[in-house]
């Protein structure tokens, strides 16, 4: 029988078993998505690239390609089956176990603080850094859970046994460096809104850090933990396993100033106080809709800024993609799905990936009000002359006004460098094509919003299973070719009845019905919401 624990980790043991309880669904979810993902990208790699000739053609297209360094890093022994497999996983499922233990460590912190809970636990028995501890040991268990998850999805795909721990051990790396640093971020974050911005913008910071530094192979690498997670070089002759003591290293420094930081800060607050507010609000600040984008200004800025700059580079490559794609047949075949002019199709196949993207931004604005009614802030503005049906509409206003806003700013970015880095090699030549194009693929970003609307409505604490639509659509068109999807898996995306623009023309029928389909879930998501009791 274990000692219980005593002093400031107290009450850590249930608290553990609190965390785990309420990510119940939340955890397995992001452990099955990645680990699907990973499955399915693997087998599909080892059909598409069998045979030596594909796989050096894919190794002289992506060695000589800045698009393929920047977002896949240094591309080594990428004429083997698992050095392929490594090039085409790694950074989406990186970010995804950077972006899950961020997520997990800010919600079960600074947000349970602002909501309330967390005063209610420590007036038991509990240590101060009980709930941050806890936290932490939940993150680091993923990490390493779905670190052994990868590792046995790659040994079903013909990988060895070694290739595929150091893979693993990799993935779990990058999980448990960054529960370092979300732990710093809600230390010093004046907010959890706060903190899980600085989290996530330390996620795309670094990962372009290492994009930087894979361009010309250059000291930068080292200088983020996906670049570490690259050295471990797990499917060469050269694989390495000292570059994962830099990633515990760094997590053990990460994990005590965490800790240290929560000893030398107020609770409810952080060490960089929230700036004041003005004296007197505006008019604007007086009606729901002024509220909620008042409410999501940075949240709107930050998306708008990090989806432009993600927009630039896929503009600035449309130069160089006609030798990168038509040297490879199989990479053709999976981008332009058909479409004979290389550009155009290339074109397209960015403006869908940047809508589906857009499409989370959509969720995670929609999903501001299940917010303000569980943090108890709705309450307050419904206890003035707002109806439940304004207040709701004020929120619907902004999602739908800010994803336009920020479908138009995508479009703007690819147009604006598509044209800038020579765009008379292209049939698509005009900044308005690619802006049209973008905003094009609203109704179906819109439909998947008003999914968040409709849960939101009838059954708020299931809300969040409206990321199972986006994460769908992300997998229809970033690996629905290399799948080969059937027609039906396929028509689950709502992005996959749209026109294919700016290679076709933009036709009215299924835009409208995608269109109303979203009035009516998001009008039967306010008639919910105005016949049940708020949390």
């Amino acid at each position: 029988m274990t000692a219980p624990l005593t002093g400031a980790v107290a009450g850590t043991r249930p608290l553990v078993r609190l965390v785990l309880r309420r990510d119940r669904l939340r955890l397995p979810l992001w452990l099955g998505g990645i680990t699907a993902v990973t499955w399915a990208s693997a087998n599909a790699v080892v059909g598409f690239y069998g045979t030596p000739e594909k796989q050096a053609g894919y190794a002289a297209t992506v060695e000589d390609s800045a698009v393929s360094r920047l977002m896949g890093g240094v591309p080594r022994d990428v004429d083997t089956i698992g050095g392929i497999i490594s090039f085409e996983v790694t950074s989406v499922a990186a970010v995804a176990v950077a972006l899950m233990v961020t997520f997990l460590v800010v919600r079960h912190t600074r947000a349970e603080e602002e909501s309330g809970r967390a005063e209610l636990v420590r007036s038991t028995v509990v240590g101060r850094h009980a709930a941050l501890v806890a936290t932490l040991v939940v993150s680091l268990a993923a990490s390493i859970v779905l670190g052994v998850l990868l590792a046995a999805v790659l040994v079903t795909a013909d990988v060895t046994l070694g290739a595929a721990v150091r893979f693993g051990a990799g993935m779990a790396g990058a999980g448990v460096v960054f529960t370092g640093i979300a732990g710093v971020a809600a230390q010093v974050a004046g907010s959890a809104r706060h903190a899980l911005g600085w989290g996530v913008t330390a996620v795309l910071a670094l990962f372009l850090v290492r994009g930087y530094g894979a361009l010309d192979e250059t000291w930068w690498t080292w200088a983020s933990p996906f670049g570490w997670q690259d050295e471990l070089r797990p499917f060469g002759d050269d694989a390495r396993w000292w570059p994962l003591g830099l990633s515990v290293t760094a997590a053990a420094v990460a994990l005590a100033l965490a800790c240290w930081l929560a000893s030398h800060r107020d609770f409810g607050q952080g060490l960089v106080a929230e700036r004041p507010g003005p004296e007197h609000a505006g008019a604007w600040l007086g009606t729901p809709a002024g509220l909620a984008l008042r409410q999501q200004r940075g949240l709107v800025a930050g998306w708008g800024v990090g989806l432009l700059v993600l927009a630039v580079v896929f503009g600035a490559v449309s130069r160089e993609v006609r030798t990168m794609i038509e040297s490879n047949p199989e990479v053709a075949q999976m981008i332009l799905a058909g479409i004979d002019d290389v550009v155009v199709g290339y074109l397209a196949y960015v403006v869908n990936f940047l809508g589906v993207t857009v499409s989370a931004y959509a969720v995670v604005s929609a999903l501001r009000l299940r917010h303000e009614e569980s943090s108890g802030q709705a309450v307050n503005v419904l206890a003035t002359a707002v109806s439940r049906t304004r207040w709701a509409l004020g929120g619907i206003a902004v999602t739908c006004g800010s994803t336009l806003g920020v479908l138009a700013l995508t479009g703007l970015g690819v147009g604006v460098t598509h044209r800038w880095v020579g765009a008379e090699d292209s049939t698509v030549s005009g900044v308005g094509e690619l802006l049209l194009a973008a905003v094009a693929t609203a109704p179906a970003v819109l439909l998947l919003a008003s999914v968040v609307f409709l849960l939101h409505g009838w059954a708020p604490r299931w809300v969040h299973l409206s990321w199972l639509p986006v994460a769908w659509a992300l997998v229809q068109a970033y690996l629905g070719d290399l799948l080969d999807l059937p027609g039906w898996a396929r028509g689950l995306s709502p992005f996959h009845h749209l026109p294919v623009m700016p290679a076709e023309d933009f036709r009215w029928a299924p835009a409208a019905a995608l269109l109303t389909l979203a009035v009516v879930l998001t009008a039967l998501g306010v008639v919910g919401l105005r016949r049940r009791d708020l949390d």
